[in-house]
């Protein structure tokens, strides 16, 4: 009969702990991707009966703080139909102006659209007059990026810029001109820029 050697893993005790953390790490994992699938297809699904609307305000806090939250109306039912960014214009105590435009990820490379893409969900809810709250932060961080003790901010307006996207009659689409919209103006504050 061949001897056990201590602490080896053909000892029975320290083979059982191992497979009873294996079997547990394995139910752990599973049960995180049926949860994970079950969560991302309530989240996802433009169906709004009763059952799934009570999923989706269950799981939305995972969502929000994962940053997983998506808005699939731009791709169904009806696919947005207007091309947007945002803009800030500052005008400073001299009153000259200058614009600081918000990252806009068609004019980033790909490492920095990876590191910026939450701008864009910001921005996306930002212009949704729900959270006008945000305005104001939003105008007191563009007036701090901007802060020149010899020619402070006075004003910042937030701005958005659109293009409707048209389609034409044989089919195709086609931009309209671009257009532009003061929604917010903000008189700046000395103890903002602190």
């Amino acid at each position: 009969m061949a001897a056990q050697i201590p602490g080896s893993l053909t000892n029975g005790t320290r083979n059982g702990r191992a497979s009873t953390w294996g079997a547990a790490g394995r139910v752990a994992i599973n049960v995180f991707l049926v949860f994970h699938i079950l969560a991302i297809a309530c989240w996802c699904l433009p169906a709004s009966n009763p059952l799934i609307l009570t999923a989706r305000e269950f799981v939305r806090p995972y969502f929000v703080w994962s940053g997983l939250f998506q808005s699939w109306d731009m791709f169904s039912p009806t696919p947005k139909a207007v091309n947007t960014y945002l803009e800030a214009m500052i005008i400073r105590k001299d009153g000259s102006t200058e614009f600081w435009g918000f990252p806009r990820m068609e004019l980033l490379s790909y490492a920095e659209r990876y590191y910026r893409e939450r701008y864009r969900k910001y921005e996306e809810n930002l212009l949704d007059s729900r959270y006008s709250a945000l305005w104001p932060d939003a105008a007191r961080q563009v007036a701090r990026l901007h802060a020149n003790p010899a020619d402070p901010p006075q004003t910042v307006m937030l701005l958005v810029r659109w293009s409707n996207i048209v389609q034409r009659a044989d089919g195709s689409f086609e931009r309209s001109p671009w257009d532009a919209h003061v929604f917010f103006t903000y008189a700046v504050k000395p103890e903002d820029l602190q």
